[in-house]
């Protein structure tokens, strides 16, 4: 890995050619570099590096937009390598491995787009990853949430410390960009899932820099495959860590496996849990495409330049492992595609938590008191970052599936009513569909919701929905033009997440179902007494009323209830609500 000696302050501009007119000579720095990173630049500095590289480095980097912002950007791609393998097509034809980099998610958090221009620019100019650039593609995104990036201002992110003006977390339409990797809201999103569709990245680092308490730590890293995923890749995805860890600790960081958020807010006392994020997280989604996501967190409270340089430090690191492990990586990442093809009938964890089993861990922090707030009202933790003091942390870290379901045998079938919405997910995410020709019934699986709980505030512009039941089987009509998504495809755990109904980001969890968990049709009171002296005829639904009276006060005390339990036996009840539109079979329809 680079030294950090490498990276400690600005670093001047190539000089090019004897023989090039200076004032021909593309400027590589940024406003970053020139003003000792007090500040950072704006999205046309972005605009004009992108030009920049390309046009000093014409055989090793092209400049592309890969999509346009709803406020009208271009978003912005540098394609970097001394392989000539600078188009998709190229690099898979020449074996090579993508390593796609990611700056700006959350576009106040600058470090990656400063410190992404200068790692490429030493890699390119100075030898910094050595021959890594020879051996690899690099796909660098310096920022992905553009229109955010220009929401600029002072006071943006009021926890961190430099850069003296930044951009704003959430897009235009005020979307966290990562929240949105499965359901792919935002169009600035759905241009990043064709971009990775297209590159197919081994490996996708998304940088960013983290808020909450005081510590020394000054970054950390999470990777996934490593507790989830496929086991081979995760093994992989172990040792990846493992390596940039040490690289980082070895030029001086303070690094950590984990994310450092305490259990309670405010509280370094109820220690920390580890985990596997959903795939609304990059690092949470990129594990279902039998791909490493690694997300990256500097410190907020360390000075600008000092998580610049770490940063920077990360990224060439990055290219550097990438360039001696990533033709390992692609083919362990071709067994696990297969693996993941062969999915049916097996046991598949679709969420994950820590266990209670907590060890201590020594974590270096700062000496604090927690005391009575005469502002809040409330306890409130002060640090003082002149006493450093090894903190005697807790630590869950032991993790467990959560939610595991069984792969269906053949694949979900997506009635026609529904067929459209979901196929344009299932596309942006390369998940294999395709249409049935002709009505016909079929054994299958649906499942029924026994309970299931709308969230009382929106989550990203959705009400998110809860449920609780189980698929049963049996003879069910499927139309024409419904869709049939195979289970055995590369992207069998893609297809999960988006179509099992406990997944923690299915579909049907963002809310994209939930007309099919409204009740539509009722019945009028005085009918359904009507109804029910009916039916109380019969001396099997006298006893089983009865009983149900008999065993359930809360029943016996609600006269909605009461009536319902009449109005769901009789013939106009809705057979098809709470029931999840989608359907599992065993078979391929034919």
């Amino acid at each position: 890995m680079a030294t950090a000696a490498a990276a400690a302050g600005p670093a001047p501009a190539g000089t090019g050619s004897p023989r090039e007119p200076a004032a021909t000579i593309p400027v590589l720095t940024t406003e970053s570099e020139r003003s000792g990173f007090v500040r950072t630049g704006r999205y046309a500095e972005v605009i004009e590096l992108c030009a920049a590289f390309a046009a000093r480095h014409p055989d090793a980097v092209r400049c592309v937009d890969f999509g346009t912002t709803p406020e009208g950007r271009p978003m912005k791609a540098l394609v970097a390598s001394r392989s000539g393998a600078l188009t998709p097509e190229a690099a898979r034809a020449a074996g090579l491995p993508v390593l796609l980099v990611q700056g700006g998610i959350h576009a106040g958090e600058s470090d990656g787009k400063d410190a992404g221009f200068l790692a490429l620019r030493e890699a390119l100019e100075d030898g910094a990853a050595g021959d890594g650039l020879e051996r690899l593609v690099l796909v660098f995104v310096p920022v992905f949430n553009a229109d955010g990036h220009e929401r600029f201002g002072a006071w943006n992110r009021p926890n961190q410390r430099g850069p003296e003006e930044t951009g704003w977390r959430t897009t235009a339409r005020n979307l966290n960009l990562n929240r949105d990797y499965l359901k792919a809201d935002a169009p600035e999103m759905q241009a990043m899932l064709r971009l990775v569709e297209a590159w197919d990245p081994i490996a996708y680092v998304d940088l960013h820099a983290t808020n909450g308490a005081q510590f020394e730590h000054d970054i950390s890293v999470q990777l996934e495959p490593l507790h989830s995923g496929d086991p081979e890749l995760a093994r992989a995805g172990l040792a990846l860590r493992d390596t940039l860890l040490a690289g980082l600790a070895a030029q001086g960081s303070l690094p950590l496996p984990f994310y450092p958020s305490f259990e309670t807010h405010d509280d370094p006392s109820s220690g920390i849990a580890d985990g596997v994020s959903p795939p609304r997280f990059s690092h949470g989604y990129f594990t279902l495409r039998n791909r490493f996501g690694i997300l990256v967190e500097t410190h907020s409270w360390k000075e600008y330049p000092v998580r610049v340089r770490i940063t920077r430090n990360l990224v060439l690191g990055m290219l550097e492992q990438t360039a001696r492990q990533g033709r390992d990586w692609l083919r362990t990442a071709a067994a696990a595609d297969a693996r993941s093809a062969a999915l049916a009938g097996e046991d598949v964890p679709l969420d994950w938590t820590a266990t209670d089993r907590v060890r201590t861990v020594d974590f270096r922090g700062y000496a604090w008191t927690r005391t009575h707030s005469d502002v809040s009202g409330a306890l409130v933790t002060r640090y003082d970052e002149g006493t450093p003091e090894v903190w005697k942390m807790p630590l869950r870290d032991e993790i467990v599936p959560s939610v595991t379901v069984t792969a269906p045998l053949g694949g979900y079938i997506v009635p026609a009513a529904f067929s459209g919405m979901v196929a344009a997910k299932l596309d942006l995410h390369g998940v294999r569909y395709s249409r049935i020709g002709r009505s016909r019934s079929m054994d299958v699986e649906a499942f029924r919701a026994e309970r299931f709980d709308f969230a009382a505030q929106s989550v990203e512009g959705h009400q998110r929905l809860s449920v609780e039941g189980a698929w049963t089987s049996g003879q069910q009509a499927v139309g024409e033009s419904a869709l049939f998504v195979p289970i055995a495809q590369p992207r069998a755990r893609l297809a999960m997440a988006l179509l099992e109904p406990q997944a923690p980001d299915s579909l049907l969890q963002w809310g994209l179902f939930n007309n099919a968990f409204e009740r539509k049709e009722y019945m009028e009171d005085y009918v359904a007494e009507e109804v029910a002296r009916g039916m109380l005829r019969d001396p099997a639904v006298r006893q089983a009323f009865e009983r149900r009276l008999a065993e359930d006060a809360e029943f016996a005390a609600s006269p909605r209830q009461r009536l319902e339990w009449f109005y769901r036996r009789h013939s106009s009840w809705d057979e098809r609500y709470a029931v999840y539109p989608v359907l599992r079979t065993a078979t391929e329809p034919r």
